[in-house]
């Protein structure tokens, strides 16, 4: 992950980034259970529109959760199901979510953040934080 991005945003730019989130978690969970039907394709849609939503709301593998709420999204638009313009709409935020990354509000963060290593002045012991 810390491939992906060379520094989670912090501040202003990662509340920007916990508020895109949380929206776009929102509003893919209000889509999912408002194209609720009993056949098996949509069924897959909507669980696959949800976990997206959740993984993102939490920041957790937060490219692969864009990209597949992206791919949902623009299967919704092309599959004729749901308002087609909010559905672009969530496509291309779940893109934007997945280049820009999570932000430093996530588990993405804790898990793959940088770390660096202080040194004890007092003993031989090295602890590391992360940034």
């Amino acid at each position: 992950m810390q491939r992906l991005y060379s520094s989670f945003a912090r501040v202003w730019p990662g509340s920007g980034l916990l508020c895109l989130r949380v929206i776009t978690t929102i509003v893919s969970v209000h889509y999912a259970l408002a194209g609720f039907s009993s056949e098996p394709m949509l069924w897959l849609r909507m669980a696959a529109e949800i976990a997206a939503g959740l993984l993102l709301c939490a920041g957790l593998r937060t490219p692969v959760a864009g990209g597949a709420l992206s791919i949902v999204a623009l299967w919704s638009v092309l599959s004729g199901t749901g308002d087609p313009w909010a559905q672009i709409l969530l496509a291309s935020v779940g893109a934007a979510l997945a280049m820009l990354g999570p932000g430093a509000w996530s588990i993405d963060a804790r898990l793959f953040g940088r770390k660096r290593l202080i040194h004890n002045p007092g003993g031989r012991r090295f602890f590391h934080t992360k940034e």
